[in-house]
């Protein structure tokens, strides 16, 4: 864990500029959000003591507390008592939890996330047709068996299914991206881990998989586009039909577990 110093409490503080008079707590936080997930500071940073920041930031101790509450409860920072504040991870760690947050207190829609979740995809496997290595090639084709295997045990039908498109991200090699795809999947996931439960659905998801596979081999990152918008279509109509038996529906808020 870094080491907490004086030169790194001055350099944060530095950092954090005046706010204006009557500025709210939610202000002082997103401030201090803009500097932590930034990509400056290492995880375990110690931040500046509530007095200072305070002083730097021109608000009252009560406002300093409340938003490092409020930070906290997302995620992005650790209060330990008696010792002081640390932040917990990088920036590529921190943008899905407070991404997550902002989406989860809104009003959102299955259908729209769905379309948010496709472009990403789609997105993702053109970067990664272009960048994928031989080593990641094997580990899709891997994740493709998994799949096959799985036809008689859902658990390890939808494990393998994951890790094919955390392969695919990781070959995008665009952790923004990546990020993003996290948030949107981990908001559908209740719905997702029970879109496919028949044997038919399998079959489909898996010759769709495959064929993403084989443009991803052939490093077309056209062909690879358009395989993963099919996919996405067929997984959209799949979710939004959990989703109505499940009494919402579409273009209703859902809760996404």
């Amino acid at each position: 864990m870094p080491a907490f110093s004086d030169s790194t409490s001055d350099a944060l503080a530095e950092a954090l500029s005046a706010v204006p008079a009557g500025t709210p707590v939610s202000g002082v936080a997103g401030r201090m959000l803009e500097l932590f997930t930034g990509g400056g500071l290492e995880p375990g940073t110690r931040l500046p003591p509530e007095r200072q920041l305070a002083s730097v930031l021109g608000v009252g101790r009560s406002a300093i507390r409340e938003a490092l509450a409020a930070l906290e409860i997302l995620g992005i920072v650790d209060v330990r008592p008696g010792s002081g504040t640390y932040l917990r991870g990088t920036a590529s760690e921190l943008l899905p939890q407070t991404l997550s947050w902002g989406l989860m207190i809104g009003e959102r829609s299955t259908d729209q996330l769905m379309e948010l979740r496709a472009g990403l995809e789609s997105f993702c496997a053109r970067l990664a047709a272009e960048r994928i290595s031989s080593v990641q090639i094997d580990a899709l084709h891997e994740s493709i068996e998994g799949m096959r295997d799985g036809f008689e045990d859902l658990d390890a039908f939808v494990t393998a299914d994951a890790a094919f498109h955390a392969v695919l991200g990781a070959a995008a090699q665009n952790p923004i991206v990546t990020d993003l795809l996290a948030v949107s999947r981990q908001l559908l996931r209740v719905y997702n881990d029970r879109s496919v439960h028949e044997a038919e659905d399998m079959r489909i998801a898996l010759e769709e998989h495959a064929a993403i596979l084989e443009a991803l081999e052939a490093h077309d990152g056209d062909r690879a586009a358009s395989a993963m918008i099919a996919h996405m279509a067929t997984a959209r109509t799949r979710l939004l039909r959990v989703a109505e038996d499940a009494g919402a529906r579409p273009g209703e808020g859902v809760d996404a577990g």
